[in-house]
């Protein structure tokens, strides 16, 4: 070989190792292992077509499409790019078709406030006359707009205050008119119910159009929480309310009135502390909404009936618990206008029942796992459609079980994790599926779980990572005198068994929240691949207190959140220590959120057994916390003190040895500051050194402009540097 081919050669070899080398840069700050998925997907009404948002001549418009048909280019019903008002171009975040799908409810300048809710700017758009107008100019930006059933009228939320449009005649109708910024809200809900209940939107149209019940709160007596933002002269001071463990809630009513004569009837739901759920039903005026005790081990279902002009109650069904019942939404009524589906975890797995309204219960589904969610129920064949974790928990699959529970069909792969959407009539879906190490894949399947067609493979991203030396996701079991803990791990690609590595503990391990998950991590996955590439053995354990091993393993940590989960991380830690490929002087731990809290608590109490902690917006006392999620699983502080503060990081930090990270943003309206705050506040009191770092204004997520590119990058220098 000639001298300037071969160097050329070299030259074009280097550049491609250099390439295929992973960095902090590639991953979050040039986004290069993004997936791709489908966009704004929804099944029309004849059960037979879809429309999506597509890429056409560089245009983004909303195509439909014959399901059988897919790969075929579609009809354009909207080019999104001709869209304006005042000469002003509108960019188009989401839509919405009204009944007869002869007019789009398009949603733009979407604009966050906390973790779900948002304001937008509405508009209407008829697909015949091809009229663009504002849903409410004078009344803007709103949230949560919504089309009547029979697509003639647009509810939506303006200042606490709920509103209705008529779209043939352009009047409007303000429904209530007592609405105020931090005193009370109607239609949607105060941020503890936003963010444990996962409801924003808090009102339900009546399946005949002609009323709307809703709930109105009243957060007067809820203390306030004030954060700082610092992008004045003077920071600006953000209010809100937010009721820390122990503390007043909001006053939850329901209301329910009729759209043509607004006169709100009050609905007599006896004692209760919240209302977690409120949902009419399809066939009839009847309506059910979940009340929960303070407790939250006590639900009750109401089934109130509306004539129009007044409305009674019946308690149909209760569930108690010794420690705390779930609330989720779980929820179909079935068309014979008696029953209801529900899941329940009263058998020790969560399972669906079918409940009459009078008071009868017949459980469908039976077995040692868990029902993770309802997709939806097809009445003509009389079969519902469900979301598990039957072969384990680390994996997700896609079923249909006969109303009467005798036949059960996967739809899905039962290895790996799947997510279904239905379009209307339920004969067929879009099947998502990933594994620990393949990227997701969206396919069109029928309601046998045949593939029709494959609608996004992801080739790209897989073709990107393929020039890459990734290392395979192991997945384990810890044995701890007695109890089996789920995990995995990442070696680094080269490993060499006669070696000795470091490990980088990544944590969650609170409710809810699963780790161990035999799905595409994205960003995560590709960071812990960049650690293994740096020479560290990456490991996650589930420990006790996560989800979908039955109620007994998930609810043990009752009343003493951090104490089991922290035994667990120690042990599994040991477990490591022991391995002959492990450097049991340099194991160290890092998560966000709950995760923050473990690592907190690990590099206190497992002073002996972690050299590094990593603390991302950690929760450092549950005084701090809001009580909807703590006193679940804590109850108040008046009635458990100890359960508070045996488990408090904050009073365990004399026992510090390793170097710990402390890390914040100061606009953190979930996870406050103060808990840093008050964490740094202990560690100088027992004189122990520390790093920390504040992002300002930015929130629980920690993100926006280059933020993650330097937390991530600072993170990885600080373990690079300390384990």
């Amino acid at each position: 070989m000639k001298l300037h081919v071969l160097i050329a050669f070299l030259a074009a070899t280097f550049v491609s190792f250099a390439q295929d080398k992973l960095s902090v840069e590639k991953i979050w700050k040039t986004f290069d292992f993004r997936a791709a998925s489908v966009q704004g997907f929804s099944g029309m009404k004849d059960g037979q077509c879809y429309t999506q948002i597509s890429n056409k001549d560089g245009k983004n418009v909303i195509t439909k499409h014959k399901i059988v048909d897919h790969g075929k280019e579609g009809e354009v019903v909207l080019d999104l790019s001709t869209l304006s008002i005042d000469c002003t171009s509108l960019d188009v975040d989401s839509y919405e078709f009204n009944s007869d799908e002869t007019k789009l409810l398009l949603t733009t300048n979407t604009t966050s406030i906390y973790r779900r809710s948002f304001t937008a700017n509405y508009y209407l758009y008829d697909l015949n006359s091809k009229k663009l107008e504002s849903l409410d100019k004078e009344h803007s930006p709103q949230t949560l707009a919504e089309y009547s059933p029979d697509g003639k009228k647009v509810a939506y939320i303006f200042e606490n205050n709920l509103y209705v449009k008529d779209i043939e005649n352009g009047q409007i109708v303000q429904l209530t008119k007592d609405g105020k910024r931090n005193e009370i809200i109607n239609g949607t809900t105060d941020w503890v119910y936003e963010e444990e209940f996962a409801i924003t939107k808090a009102y339900t149209w009546s399946p005949d159009s002609k009323s709307i019940a809703y709930l109105k709160f009243d957060e007067s007596k809820v203390k306030e929480f004030t954060m700082s933002y610092y992008n004045e002269l003077y920071p600006t001071l953000y209010t809100f309310k937010y009721p820390k463990a122990g503390e007043d809630n909001s006053k939850v009513v329901a209301y329910v009135t009729s759209v043509s004569n607004p006169n709100s009837v009050k609905i007599d739901l006896g004692e209760y502390e919240y209302i977690p759920r409120i949902s009419w039903s399809t066939l009839n005026n009847s309506l059910i909404l979940q009340t929960l005790n303070r407790h939250q081990n006590e639900v009750k279902y109401n089934l109130v009936d509306w004539n129009g002009t007044s409305a009674t109650n019946k308690v149909f069904f209760e569930e108690k618990a010794s420690n705390y019942v779930e609330i989720d939404d779980n929820l179909i009524f079935l068309n014979d206008g008696k029953s209801i589906l529900r899941t329940s975890e009263k058998d020790g797995y969560n399972h669906i029942y079918r409940i009459g309204f009078d008071g009868s219960e017949t459980q469908i589904t039976k077995g040692q796992w868990d029902v993770i969610e309802f997709l939806g129920i097809d009445n003509e064949n009389k079969f519902i459609y469900y979301k598990a974790a039957k072969t384990s928990a680390i994996n997700r699959g896609i079923y249909k079980i006969s109303i009467n529970g005798k036949k059960d069909i996967p739809l899905s792969p039962e290895v790996g994790n799947s997510g279904a959407q239905f379009v209307k009539g339920m004969n067929y879906f879009v099947l998502s599926y990933s594994t620990a190490d393949q990227p997701t894949t969206f396919s069109l399947m029928d309601n046998k779980g045949k593939l029709i067609s494959v609608m996004e493979d992801n080739s790209k991203l897989k073709a990107k990572l393929s020039s890459y030396t990734l290392s395979k996701k192991e997945f384990m079991t810890f044995e701890l005198e007695g109890r089996s803990l789920n995990g995995w791990m990442i070696k680094p690609h080269n490993f060499d068994a006669s070696k000795k590595y470091p490990v980088y503990m990544f944590v969650y391990g609170g409710p809810g929240s699963n780790t161990v998950t035999n799905t595409w991590g994205g960003n995560d996955f590709m960071y812990h691949q960049l650690l293994a590439q740096e020479g560290y053995i990456v490991v996650s354990v589930d420990p006790r207190g996560t989800m979908y091993r039955g109620a007994d393993f998930k609810k043990s940590t009752y009343l003493q959140l951090g104490k089991y989960e922290t035994e667990d991380f120690i042990a599994v830690a040991k477990k490591l220590q022991g391995m002959s490929f492990v450097d049991a002087n340099r194991i160290g731990i890092q998560g966000w959120s709950y995760g923050g809290f473990m690592a907190s608590l690990c590099i206190t109490k497992g002073a002996d057994v972690f050299k590094t902690g990593i603390a991302v917006a950690p929760v450092t006392s549950w005084r701090y916390y809001d009580n909807i999620y703590t006193e679940r699983f804590m109850r108040t502080p008046q009635e458990n003190a100890s359960g508070y503060d045996d488990n408090s990081p904050i009073n365990f930090v004399k026992e510090l040895k390793g170097n710990y990270f402390l890390i914040h943003g100061s606009g953190d309206d979930n996870v406050h500051y103060q808990n840093s705050m008050e964490m740094v506040n202990a560690l100088v009191k027992e004189n122990k050194q520390f790093d920390l770092f504040i992002y300002p204004n930015k929130d629980h997520g920690i993100y926006g402009g280059n933020t993650r590119n330097h937390l991530y990058n600072m993170m990885f220098e600080f373990t690079l540097k300390n384990l």
